[in-house]
């Protein structure tokens, strides 16, 4: 725990997914809100189609969702949301004459029915 889910347009080609993974995850790990980083678990999907709204223009999204355990407060859930948009905001140069939109949602996952083991090693 947690889970970090990147999801990108295609056409932001100077956006470095690795990169943008291991930033996000340096942050949660500096965050103090998680036990070890190796509970940490990022991945990134770069969206070959998709549609922002109706417009012809050009347009573009980066979106971040957190999943973690339940019982945290709003204010915590909030400076994780912060945190994370800050590195969002800084991962590359932005496209010009590109409107792109950056968000982060932080989702709760119910502890009492969250299951996980490790295997192997």
């Amino acid at each position: 725990m947690p889970h970090l889910h990147l999801e990108y347009t295609a056409n932001l080609s100077d956006l470095n997914a690795d990169v943008a993974l291991m930033r996000m995850n340096n942050v949660l790990v500096g965050s103090g809100q998680f036990g070890a980083e190796f509970d940490i678990k990022s991945r990134a999907v770069k969206l070959q189609t998709f549609k922002v709204g109706t417009a012809l223009a050009e347009r573009a999204f980066v979106h971040v969702k957190l999943a973690v355990l339940s019982g945290r407060s709003a204010e915590i859930k909030k400076q994780l949301s912060d945190s994370l948009l800050a590195v969002v905001k800084d991962l590359c140069e932005w496209p010009t004459g590109v409107e792109v939109q950056l968000c982060v949602e932080i989702l709760d996952i119910d502890r009492e029915s969250y299951a996980k083991t490790t295997v192997g090693v």
